[in-house]
This record gives C-alpha cells, sequence and structure tokens, in this order.
C-alpha cells in the first residue's frame, strides 16, 4: 500500500537505535508520532522515526486528500512521503541530519600552531626589542662616560663670576674650543717630548647666533698680545698679571685662565668650553673617512711631521693634523696661514660632518662619536652625550653658508713683528656685534691686510662707511679647491 512505511514496525525501531553516525555520536532522541518543530514541513522531518510515524498517518497525505489536514499540509504531506521512501530504501544510512564535520588531520594543528606561533613570534619580537633597547643603552653609557668633565676650571670661574662679563642675548651661545698640544697620552709623543706642560695651539671663539640664524669661528692669534689676569696654577700657586701672548695664559693656568683672558680681551660671556688633543683630532678625520682639501702650495715640515704635494688631497688623521699645524716651513713661519688653513680645514670638516654619508650611517656616525667623545674635556654644562647631541643639532641646523670663519683683526706687533696686536676700532667692532647676536659680514679677503681690508671690502661692494662692517674670511660653502 502507498501510505505504509516499508520499515515499519518494532523491527525497524530497533535497528535505527543501532545506527551511530561516522563520527560515533548516537542519534538524537525520536520524537512523538507527528511532532514537528515550528515552521518544519512535516517530509523534511530530521529523524527517520519521525518520517515513519507521519508515513503511518490514516489520512492519506500521500493522495492529496483530507480537507481536515488543509491544501498546504497535503501536498506538503505527498512531497514528504516520496522522500520518505526514497531515503528508507536503505535502512543501514539514517536520514542526514546537522552534525559537525569532522575536521581532517591538518585542521588541528594549524587550530594548535597559530596561537603557539603567534606567542613565539611575540617573544622573539620582545626580546629583539630588549636586546635592541640593551645595546643602545650600552652604547649611550659607553660614550656618555668617554667624556671628561673639567671640574677645576669650573671651581675657578665659579671664583671670578661677579667680573665675568654678563650673556646679552636669550637664546645665543658662545663656546670657547681649545686645541691643547700637549704630548702627554697615547699617540702624542712622536710630536715632541711631554715637558708637563701644554699650550693652546688652537684656540676658537664659535659664536651660535639665536634661533641657528648662523655659527660664526673666530681664530685667535697664539701670538696675539693681550693682558692675562692672575691664575691659580696646577700646583696651586698663583701667577701675577702680565702683558703676554695669548697662548700663554693656557699654559701657566689651564682653561679657566684661558676663558678668563678673553672674556676680559672681547667683553664675551664665554658659555661653555671645549679642549681636545693632537689624539682626538685624528682620531675624528679617520672616523669619517678622511677630509678632502685643497694644497695651494707642496708643504714639507718635518717639525709638524707632514708632506703633501700641491693639488686636491683626501687627508687622514696624520696628515690632516700636520697639515693645519704646519706654520714653520711655510710663508714667513707666523700663524697668518695657519689659521687660514685651520679653517679652510674646519670649513670641509663641517661638509663631511653634515652629510648623509656620516650622519645617517650608524656605523660610520658611531666612531665619529666615540672619537669625539673620547677626546675632549668639557665644562659640567657639556659633560654627557646629550649635550654634546644638543650642541652638534643646533649646528646641523644652520645652513652651510651661514658657517663663518675668520680670524681676530690683527697686525704685527709694533715692538716684536713676530708677536700680533689688535686693529682697532675694527676688533672692537667685532666683539661688539658678537655680544649683541647682531649678524657678522664675511668676505673673501687677505687676512694679512687686516687693517685694509675693511675699506677695500667697502669700495669694491660700493657701501658706505656707517654701512655693517665687513671682516676677511670663508664659510663653510666655498669650495677652495675643484
Amino acid at each position: 500500500m502507498i501510505g505504509t512505511h516499508p520499515c515499519a514496525g518494532p523491527s525497524c525501531e530497533g535497528r535505527t537505535d543501532d545506527v551511530t553516525d561516522s563520527a560515533g555520536t548516537p542519534p538524537e532522541p525520536d520524537r512523538p508520532a507527528g511532532a514537528s518543530g515550528p515552521g518544519t514541513p512535516a517530509g523534511d522531518a530530521p529523524s527517520d522515526q519521525g518520517a515513519a510515524g507521519k508515513g503511518r498517518t490514516p489520512t492519506g497525505g500521500g493522495t492529496g486528500g483530507g480537507k481536515s489536514a488543509g491544501k498546504g499540509a497535503g501536498r506538503n504531506s505527498g512531497k514528504g512521503g516520496k522522500k520518505r521512501r526514497q531515503r528508507t530504501a536503505r535502512p543501514a544510512e539514517p536520514a542526514p541530519r546537522p552534525v559537525a564535520v569532522p575536521a581532517g588531520p591538518a585542521t588541528p594543528r594549524r587550530t594548535r600552531f597559530r596561537p603557539r606561533g603567534l606567542r613565539a613570534i611575540a617573544f622573539v619580537g620582545a626580546v629583539v626589542v630588549l636586546a635592541a633597547a640593551g645595546v643602545g643603552w650600552w652604547l649611550y653609557k659607553k660614550l656618555d662616560e668617554n667624556i671628561t668633565t673639567d671640574l677645576s676650571a669650573a671651581e675657578e670661574l665659579e671664583r671670578y663670576e661677579r667680573e665675568r662679563p654678563s650673556a646679552l642675548v636669550r637664546g645665543a651661545r658662545n663656546i670657547l674650543l681649545i686645541g691643547s698640544d700637549t704630548r702627554a697620552g697615547s699617540g702624542n709623543a712622536q710630536y715632541g717630548r711631554d715637558k708637563g706642560t701644554q699650550r693652546s695651539d688652537t684656540t676658537i671663539l664659535l659664536h651660535l647666533a639665536a634661533h641657528g640664524r648662523s655659527a660664526t669661528a673666530v681664530s685667535v692669534p697664539r701670538d696675539l698680545m693681550v693682558w692675562i689676569p692672575s691664575c691659580r696654577k696646577r700646583d696651586g700657586s698663583r701667577t701675577s698679571p702680565q702683558f703676554a701672548q695669548f697662548n700663554w695664559a693656557f699654559e701657566r693656568g689651564g682653561t679657566a685662565c684661558t676663558v678668563r683672558t678673553l672674556e676680559k680681551l672681547t667683553g664675551i660671556r664665554v658659555d661653555h668650553h671645549v679642549v681636545i688633543d693632537f689624539r682626538g683630532f685624528k682620531d675624528m678625520v679617520d672616523a669619517v673617512g678622511g677630509v678632502r682639501v685643497c694644497v695651494r702650495e707642496p708643504i714639507d715640515d718635518p717639525d709638524a711631521r707632514v708632506n703633501l704635494k700641491a693639488g686636491a688631497r683626501t687627508l687622514n688623521g696624520d696628515q690632516a693634523l700636520g697639515y693645519v699645524r704646519a706654520r714653520k716651513s711655510l710663508g714667513n713661519g707666523s700663524d697668518t696661514e695657519r689659521m687660514d688653513r685651520q679653517q679652510q680645514f674646519l670649513g670641509a670638516l663641517v661638509n663631511k660632518v653634515q652629510s648623509n654619508g656620516v650622519l645617517l650611517n650608524p656605523t660610520r656616525l658611531y666612531p665619529v662619536l666615540d672619537a669625539a667623545t673620547k677626546s675632549v674635556t668639557t665644562d659640567p654644562g657639556l659633560d654627557s652625550l646629550k649635550d654634546l647631541y644638543d650642541l652638534s643639532r643646533a649646528m646641523r641646523s644652520v645652513p652651510t653658508e651661514k658657517v663663518q670663519f675668520l680670524t681676530i683683526p690683527r697686525r704685527p706687533y709694533r715692538d716684536n713683528p713676530n708677536r700680533d696686536e689688535l686693529v682697532q676700532p675694527r676688533a672692537n667692532s667685532l666683539f661688539k656685534r658678537l655680544r649683541d647676536d647682531e649678524p657678522v659680514v664675511v668676505v673673501p679677503g687677505d687676512g694679512q691686510n687686516e687693517t685694509g681690508s675693511g675699506e677695500s671690502s667697502r669700495r669694491k661692494r660700493g657701501t658706505s662707511p656707517s654701512s655693517t662692517p665687513t671682516f676677511a674670511g670663508t664659510n663653510a660653502a666655498v669650495r677652495t679647491c675643484r
């Protein structure tokens, strides 16, 4: 008969209870006959038992008759009956139910790997970050500890604070750079015997204008005749005030005496000082990979330990030191030509340090910082890596053409042509502009003739004597050798 299910009865019920799905999960408990979920068509019952029960319904839903069941129910029952016959034709295969599909062998491993893999990556990343931070901190401490602090000079300057000039312009800074010719220390003995003293082989007053407008480096001749105040010597005794050449101040009273002598000469407040020796200068040049300069004429100076041919040359540390120190074998043996070479060399060094090849290359930048910090002695205001970094950043912000070099206006001393004296009033005019942080105009000129350089420059420029004074010098953007 059409209304009779081929597997209805106790035998089928027992068989259905024993059937399990491929995952080993027993079938759901049978629903009461004729029961179905809300909104679920009778023909789509999720279990064989429910389908069988509906198949025994005496209404004969498969024929489409029975008004009590309703037209829609009859259609569903008829379709459901056909589906039931197709599904129950094979009793061993129960009707499909929404069961979880067992994952393949790769799925559990991926599920376990992801969190473990992420944790491993995070752990490695944390280790790398901590290691980098540790190395960075170690390098910072190493560079910071390289710097030597000159506490004795700071204490001596503190004693004379009342007589020192005041800083007039907020934001402007004046830093005294002293190149010591001491033979003490590793690598310096080849330049002569260590007599237990040191002199200022090179002295430069670096004026950094407020707001980074310019940087003006003024060379102070070592043979300039000046008044040196009473200063404290290394052994604790004191010198008498005297009129002598400028570098005696450093030899007899050290850094503090040099600072006080320059302040009395110029009326400019020295905010910081930096002392660098021969070895430090050489290491700096080698660290940047050498500096290219133009040697105007051959140099053969045994005292300076340098022998160079004329022309464009890239100098290493030893050659550079001899180049900026040579004096006796060139010109008249005075400091004039030597200071010119020093200024040109410093301009080339500034260009090299500011180049991307140094600042943006850690393998080149670190040796420069290491050499710089090892070789300098500073006051407490510049004795940390952060302080020096802030200073270098201020210098780096200055346009190259605004980094200027000049020498204090001077001429041969009237009582001794081997010494220098100031040219007035030009020297005082320069000092005032630096004190007031006013622009200093530097033009190419012959540094040996400071007396007439201002007049000749005005005639060339067609300006009146009352206009801004000019001084012979150069800037870091000028290429002396092409």
